[in-house]
């Protein structure tokens, strides 16, 4: 006999019967109990077994365009009715298995019903379910001609055209994420590695560096409204100024003067780039400036916050000349007291634009003494200056460094990773100019009852505020991000107002609310863009360790089984070393690095002996 269990056509033996029930035995030997109405043919000849492996031979000759041709549409029928229709007598049993075979193998054309019906497929549905079925054919086609250029690193054009969304936001539902996925498991590698394979993505960093872009950049809009602002004929500041940055810094912010008023007073000038006159905050490119938030930093490149058009007209660059936003500071030559501060707008010219790396290497911290150095009299007085400031708000002693910061120079695929003492001279000179303006200008708004961007902190947190608030950790009452304003959105709105405020005009941003939520907007990007930066140092740190093949390194203990590499910035769990004291030195084998999940392996190889004093 054959039945129907669970829609699944089934063989069987009789071995007892009742009304209702009976006892069946498969070919395979399991027995089972079954419902009688289940049961679709009965017969004597030939064997269940055979008799399935017989009709599915002859299920496969069968024309079954014939067969649905022969029904009229959406009629229904037993298929032993229809075997009897496609072969023209009284069928055999092999006939009609054959049949049920067939229609169960073409639901397109004859859609199950209950105990052995079909219902015939109306033409409009049999065209469109035939017209699916060629598209899937060609799709599948589509996936294996794919799969087999994959494999021999070549990548289809149609694959590369759903880049990048393919590989950082896929829609997994398409024929090009199946095919992606698919040759990722037979390569066994990660999608993003089979492209790199392929050449359609430039490899590790482009992949990290792409994700980040694709999730939080887009491309410039080409219909901002720049050129800018017609200017002011401002007056000209006569001192020639000159700015104080790495070297890899290309939008110039700040910059600083120094000139002798009398016999008694210096006048020492804090002079910030203008973006704010160029364009307002209800132009288009200012909403370019509210997409990006800030300028984005990684090893090896920058994604900036305004267009390089607009930077090359606001720079501070050697040589030109600008318009910016000046405090004028009278400090007395003996006591180094500011004992006036004035505030405007006006045009300077930028004499020089100084590089760290190149002032550090002839600069004599202890004696303040420099050869061949531009500006070292200005600059030894700054420092002076700088000293005083950070006195006066509290800070009395500047500890020794103990820590690093890291530059990397990235050329190509090469890396160079050069430490510098965090807290170096002319950092803390930059610094607290930078902090004295900041403060100044924020007490500015806050003493004209203005609205800005305030950076505030207390109990253990840092942000952004629309309301004043002490800044503790700086041991000020106020304090405000106005020296970047190329590079930071607060910036660029507190300039905005501070413009309106040395004009004696009305605020530019009086919205509270709305300021409130750019604020939020800026944290959780400046956070965001922060963390991308600390990995894409890890991931080059990981990228100097392959390139110098460095097998074994230096580390020392943090807690939990944490350590840092010496010379990097770099910190990796290591396992066996929670029991032991944080501050440890110890040795590490490297085991593993992988770039693209920018992990490190590495085992603990020995315990450096404590010096003793």
């Amino acid at each position: 006999m054959m039945y129907e269990d669970g829609g699944e056509i089934r063989f069987g033996t009789v071995l007892a019967e009742s009304d209702s029930t009976m006892q069946v035995e498969a070919p395979h030997g399991k027995r089972s109990k079954i419902k009688s109405a289940g049961v679709l043919l009965r017969f004597t000849q030939p064997e269940p077994k055979v008799l399935m492996q017989e009709a599915e031979v002859l299920q496969k000759t069968i024309d079954i365009d014939l067969l649905w041709s022969a029904c009229p549409p959406e009629s229904e029928w037993h298929f032993s009715e229809l075997a009897r229709e496609y072969q023209g007598h009284e069928p055999s049993v092999l006939e009609q298995v054959a049949v049920l075979f067939r229609l169960q193998a073409a639901p397109i054309y004859f859609h199950r019903r209950q105990r052995g019906h079909f219902r015939v497929a109306a033409p409009e549905t049999l065209k469109a379910a035939l017209a699916g079925l060629e598209r899937r054919r060609l799709q599948d086609q589509q996936k294996a001609e794919a799969l087999e250029a994959l494999a021999a690193g070549y990548c289809p054009d149609w694959l590369i055209h759903e880049l990048p969304a393919l590989l950082y936001r896929p829609d997994k539902n398409t024929l090009a994420y199946k095919t992606l996925e698919a040759a990722s498991s037979i390569l066994k590698k990660s999608p993003a590695q089979v492209l790199a394979q392929c050449g359609a993505i430039g490899g590790s960093r482009a992949w990290h560096e792409g994700r980040f872009e694709f999730e939080y950049f887009g491309p410039w809009s080409t219909d901002s409204d720049f050129p800018a602002m017609e200017e002011q004929d401002w007056p000209c500041y006569e001192v020639p100024v000159f700015s104080i940055d790495d070297a890899f810094t290309t939008e110039i912010d700040d910059a600083f003067s120094l000139r002798e008023l009398d016999q008694a007073h210096w006048e020492v000038g804090i002079h910030i780039a203008a973006p704010g006159l160029q364009f307002g905050p209800d132009s288009a490119m200012a909403e370019q400036a509210r997409a990006r938030l800030s300028t984005v930093y990684m090893p090896g490149r920058k994604i900036a916050m305004l267009p390089e058009r607009v930077i090359a007209r606001c720079s501070l660059d050697e040589g030109q000349e600008r318009p910016a936003l000046s405090l004028l500071l009278r400090v007395h030559k003996e006591t180094l007291a500011v004992v006036e501060r004035h505030s405007l707008i006006q045009r300077i010219r930028i004499g020089a634009n100084l590089r760290l790396h190149e002032l550090e290497a002839r600069w004599d911290e202890e004696t303040l003494e420099g050869q061949e150095i531009p500006h070292l009299a200005d600059l030894r007085i700054l420092r002076a200056l700088a000293e005083h400031l950070a006195e006066a708000r509290g800070v009395r002693e500047r500890s020794t460094p103990q820590y690093h910061d890291y530059t990397f120079v990235v050329e190509g695929e090469h890396v160079d990773i050069r430490p510098r003492p965090r807290g170096a001279p002319l950092d803390e000179l930059v610094a607290e100019l930078m902090i004295e303006v900041n403060r100044h200008w924020a007490g500015q708004l806050v003493e004209a009852g203005w609205l800005g961007l305030f950076r505030v902190q207390g109990q253990g947190r840092t942000g952004m505020s629309v309301d004043p608030a002490p800044h503790l950790g700086l041991g000020l009452n106020h304090y405000a991000w106005c020296s970047s304003p190329l590079r930071r959105y607060p910036d660029l709105v507190n300039q905005w107002q501070l413009i309106r405020l040395f004009q004696l005009q009305d605020p530019a941003v009086t919205d509270r609310v709305r300021l409130r939520e750019e604020s939020l907007a800026f944290e959780r990007a400046y956070e965001a863009y922060q963390d991308f930066q600390r990995q894409m140092e890890r991931y080059w740190s990981l990228r100097w360790l392959e390139q110098e093949a460095v097998t074994t390194c230096r580390a020392r203990l943090l807690r939990e089984g944490a350590a840092r590499l010496e010379g990097l910035p770099l910190v990796v769990k290591v396992p066996g070393a929670a029991a032991l004291e944080a501050g440890t030195d110890v040795q590490l084998a490297i085991r593993s690095i992988d770039v693209w999940a920018i992990e490190l392996h590495c085992e603990l190889l020995s315990v450096e002996p404590t010096v003793i004093p």
